[in-house]
């Protein structure tokens, strides 16, 4: 049996349609070639863990895959690392967007003058989730250049996925205390919080029990892998099944070192019931985005 054969079964045993994925991965090539090559030397920042891409391969194939998987939304998590990136990488996820409808039409943002007209620009477009890497860009999310689009966002209640926990590597601005801020100031701003804040996920649950519009995605979690270097608190899965209606399918698909299956076999693991897989799986995610 193949793959996607055993995907297809996993989520109809369910009696689910497919998968909703708020976590993955699609921008352009020349920055996608960047972020693999970041991934293979990750080692160096993760005391010699490696992280090989399971899904190198071609954009048309990325996608024929991801929907032979049977996920019927998924994202373009795409993201800069520097001034004057953003609007070029959202004009690209414009077009990507409109020859890939399946795919929610995926937006970003830096802390740089102009930010907040970009912002409305890209909601204006029809931008229906944005990515925000606290890491990778290493900057402030509470950053006052950036608090006037995170008022746009609110209003418009438009979901923002933030990489903002320390795993794999921390960052200068990773961890709980900037996110905190941001959400002292803006308390209806849809927060996905990536990784679950991985490895601050117990700070990240008190976020998410703080303010109602905050979510957590499943990207890496519970996985063999990721259990290695950040094992997630036993203690902390009773406050995961209180949350169940908040947590949401993430994969970080293509740029996974394991099979996109594992993530969810390690979801159902964790023995939380069949109603809370298929919340997690789909229906938080399809309710969030009106599928």
């Amino acid at each position: 049996m193949t793959e996607a054969e055993e995907i297809r079964r996993f989520w109809g045993r369910l009696g689910l349609p497919g998968l909703v994925d708020v976590h993955t991965h699609f921008m352009p090539e020349r920055v996608l070639r960047k972020v693999w090559a970041y991934f293979d030397s990750l080692g160096s920042l993760t005391g010699g863990l490696e992280w090989p891409i399971t899904y190198r391969k071609e954009e048309a194939e990325r996608v024929a895959l991801i929907r032979e998987f049977g996920v019927r939304g998924f994202t373009a998590m795409l993201y800069p690392h520097k001034p004057g990136m953003a609007r070029w990488l959202n004009d690209w996820a414009v077009e990507f967007a409109g020859r890939t409808p399946d795919c929610l039409h995926t937006s970003t943002l830096f802390p740089e003058p102009g930010v907040e007209g970009y912002v409305r620009e890209a909601v204006e477009a029809g931008a229906r989730v944005f990515k925000a890497h606290v890491q990778v860009g290493v900057y402030d999310p509470a950053s006052e250049l950036l608090d006037p689009a995170w008022g746009l966002l609110a209003e418009a209640g438009v979901p923002v996925v933030i990489h903002c926990g320390s795993g794999p590597a921390p960052g200068k601005h990773t961890g709980p205390e900037p996110v905190a801020r941001v959400l002292a100031r803006h308390p209806r701003l849809r927060l996905v919080i990536a990784h679950m804040g991985m490895t601050e996920y117990e700070d990240f649950l008190d976020l998410a029990e703080r303010y109602g519009e905050v979510r957590l995605d499943t990207t890496s979690v519970f996985t063999d892998f990721a259990e290695r270097f950040a094992p997630f608190p036993r203690r902390a899965l009773p406050r995961l099944a209180e949350l169940g209606d908040r947590i949401l399918l993430g994969s970080d698909f293509p740029n996974i070192p394991y099979p996109y299956l594992h993530q969810l076999h390690a979801l159902e693991r964790l023995s939380l019931g069949a109603d809370w897989l298929r919340a997690v799986c789909h229906d938080n995610g399809a309710t969030l985005f009106g599928l």
